[in-house]
Parts: C-alpha cells; structure tokens; sequence
C-alpha cells in the first residue's frame, strides 16, 4: 500500500452529497470568517472519512461469521430476535458491535446465506451502546438461511444521533460473507443473533473490524474466549 492510499479511500457514493454540502458551507464560513472557515475544513474531512468505504480482506473458509461493522464489541448475551424477522421467539446469542461516529458505517453481511426476510420497524433513538436501544430504536434486520438450513440474523439499530438506516438487500436475494448490504448514519450499531448452539470468540470491548474480523465459527463448539484489557 502507498503512502497515499493510506490516508485515501474510496468513498461510498451515499456520501457525496452530504461531502458537496459540507464542502459549500465550509466556503461560505471562509468568506465569513476565516477560522470558521478552517472548522469547516475539518468537518469536512469528517464526513469524508465518515462514507469512507475500504476494501476488505474477507476470510475465506466454512462455517465463519465475520463483524458486521466496525466498532467495539458492546454487549454479548442471549436475546430474542426481532419478533417481525419471523424467527423462532428463542434466546439466541447476541453479539453487539457499537460503532461511532469515526467508524467506517458500511454494514458487511456476517456470513454467506440467502435472505429470508428483511424488516424495517421505526422507533426511537437512545444511545446505541445501551441494552435497551435493541428492543427501542430504529432498526432493519435480516434474516439469513444458512446453507445447512439454520438461521442467522442481522439488525442495523439507528443511534442517538443516526436517522438513517440504508439497506439494498432485498428478500431472496443471495449474499457473500463479507459483502456490503448496508449503511447507517450517523453513529449506530449492528447486532448479530448466532445459531443456536454457536459461541462467540470475541469479547466486550474488543475492537472489530467489518468483514474480517471472525466472530464466531458455525463448527465450533466450547465457551466465548476470555479476554484480558492491556
């Protein structure tokens, strides 16, 4: 990788316009006064990043489960998924990745399936790093068949500050781990509900990265791995 391509990358074409309108205003803040005008400058480079959209190095092998997102893993427990996916009402093991607003936004499908059902539910928005923003917020989740038959899902859940969850993935649609579905602005989190029997090897707190991080393997059968802050 050049010097270059490590500070610049592709940009997701959602971005665009919000980069125009921040680029417009920071302008007219330098016509205005020049140290907004530098504010402007640095707000701008923000949503540059914010739509950042890099490629990935998606690892390849059966049965694994990579991030949704990056972030940092906040919650992992066993919750139901949201009842209008159609699943069975059973506990399943969540797995919650908060991002913020300097996290790359674009969603990543966290293993290969077809898509059985994608539900949006509208809803409030409390701070998405809490219990409560799963049941509360704003989310759209899908609902993914395996190819040995069981079920995985996937929920986007708008944060404090998002208003807008972008999903292009539609009901029978196939998708590979690894590939991009959707995008939320401006600060959210996505929450992965593994099958049953499967156990996380991430820990809260440790930071994720979409497509390549492995947060589970659909095989493997044993405890979450411990983890230990440094």
């Amino acid at each position: 990788m050049t010097m270059w391509g490590t500070f610049l990358k592709p940009m997701h074409p959602e971005g665009y316009r919000f980069l125009a309108v921040f680029a417009v205003v920071t302008l007219v803040l330098f016509f205005l006064w020049e140290p907004l005008g530098w504010l402007g400058v640095g707000l701008t480079v923000w949503c540059y990043y914010f739509f950042r959209d890099p490629r990935r190095a998606v690892p390849q092998g059966d049965g694994l489960v990579v991030s949704p997102a990056d972030g940092v893993v906040s919650l992992i427990g066993p919750a139901v998924p949201p009842a209008e996916l159609g699943m069975e009402p059973v506990a399943l093991t969540r797995v919650s990745v908060f991002m913020s607003v300097f996290n790359c936004h674009v969603n990543r499908a966290p293993v290969a399936g077809r898509v059985l059902s994608v539900a949006y539910r509208p809803g409030k928005f409390f701070n998405a790093s809490l219990d409560k923003a799963s049941e509360h917020n704003e989310r759209n989740g899908l609902c993914l068949e395996l190819a040995d038959g069981r079920r995985l899902a996937v929920v986007q859940i708008a944060g404090l500050v998002a208003r807008r969850i972008l999903c292009w993935t539609k009901e029978g649609d196939g998708l590979r781990t690894g590939e991009r579905f959707g995008l939320i602005r401006f600060g959210s989190r996505l929450d992965v509900y593994l099958p049953a029997g499967v156990d996380p090897l991430v820990a809260v707190g440790q930071t994720m990265v979409a497509g390549e991080t492995v947060i589970a393997e659909l095989g493997r059968v044993g405890p979450a791995r411990p983890a230990l802050v440094d």
